[in-house]
């Protein structure tokens, strides 16, 4: 039986808890916040509740698994501490909000001879394996362009819920919170990108955030073709699309759809178009809503990783890809800053 705590209680938390509690290979021995457990309706698990990770780690619970499911600027150092006592981690995207710590992650993995498991649960959706067949196996042949699109809604009743939301220390931006999974996606299918350029917008954001609602990224694919992702948070009222459109020598392919979970166009020399459930199951938060929910799949692998019966679904490197190229495309938008910055102090 796999022992899992939980740190971070909140929506995420609290699914990667019941998820936890389902699975016959895992028992949850703990919950973790620093908000009570009455507070965050916690009572059902019936596990002690700690206010935080160092009183927990003390307590002297045996526990093979913390599921890291705070605010993205606490997952380095949350991860590192669980590393260096000997403990298996989960982080929910993106395992951090910098390269630099997000290699120390993987330094204090390495030392510990333990296991990091980043949460990137889009590609169990049956249509992004199917996309990622295609490619693997040269069906659509020489890959010209790809367009990622991610255009969602995060207004006032996203970002006033939680006092680390639209901060660039803790929250870091769209692209790491809310797009991250995409961009993984993107790399793990078609491979590294290189030559990025970019724009970036703020819509409707500006007493919400301290980044960018939206942008416009360019980039080359390492294995050929060119791409681009346009992404924003200013969709009026709703999600509208998360999508990946794939021209290519032998075919064209979209996947859309509010979550990257429907074939909409398909069209493949010698292939027909496949008849496969679609990915109606999303992570639903009331107010707005999340990702692909398909937590109970990381779950299960994850138990089966420290059993010794599979390997990992997704490693840490490819967590820190992402990471490393968020920063890449984030590093763009520092750059006009700071010229911005330099103008108008010229011109003061």
């Amino acid at each position: 039986m796999i022992k899992f705590a939980i740190i971070g209680c909140g929506h995420i938390g609290k699914r990667h808890a019941e998820l936890v509690e389902k699975h016959p290979g895992a028992k949850l021995v703990a919950t973790i916040d620093p908000l009570s457990s009455e507070s965050l309706q916690l009572s059902k698990f019936d596990v002690p509740h700690f206010s935080s990770l160092a009183e927990f780690l003390s307590s002297g619970i045996v526990v093979d698994v913390v599921n890291i499911c705070t605010p993205n600027g606490l997952h380095a150092k949350q991860a590192i501490d669980c590393l260096d006592n000997g403990i298996h981690v989960v982080i929910e995207k993106p395992v951090a909000i910098n390269l630099a710590d997000a290699q120390q992650i993987l330094v204090a993995a390495e030392k510990a001879g333990k296991l990091v498991f980043p949460i990137v649960q889009n590609r169990y959706s049956t249509v992004i394996k199917w996309l990622k067949d295609l490619v693997v196996n040269q069906q659509l042949g020489q890959i010209y362009m790809v367009q990622l699109n991610c255009f969602w809604n995060r207004d006032d009743r996203y970002y006033k819920s939680g006092g680390w939301r639209g901060t660039l220390a803790l929250d870091g931006g769209p692209l790491y919170t809310q797009f991250s999974h995409f961009i993984d996606v993107l790399l793990w299918i078609f491979g590294g990108i290189k030559n990025i350029d970019a724009k970036f917008f703020d819509f409707n954001h500006h007493n919400t955030t301290e980044f960018e609602d939206s942008g416009i990224v360019t980039f080359d694919l390492l294995n050929g073709g060119s791409g681009a992702i346009t992404y924003s948070t200013s969709v009026y009222e709703s999600n509208f699309e998360s999508s990946i459109t794939v021209l290519a020598e032998k075919g064209t392919v979209k996947i859309g759809g509010q979550y990257m979970n429907n074939i909409e166009y398909c069209q493949i020399a010698g292939t027909e178009q496949p008849k496969l459930k679609n990915q109606e199951s999303f992570n639903d938060y009331g107010s707005y809503a999340g990702s692909a929910s398909n937590h109970h799949q990381v779950i299960d692998n994850i138990i089966k990783c420290i059993v010794g019966s599979e390997n990992q679904d997704v490693y840490l490197n490819e967590g820190i890809q992402v990471v490393e190229v968020i920063e890449k495309i984030y590093q763009k938008r520092d750059k006009v800053s700071e010229i911005e910055n330099k103008t108008m102090s010229q011109i003061i």
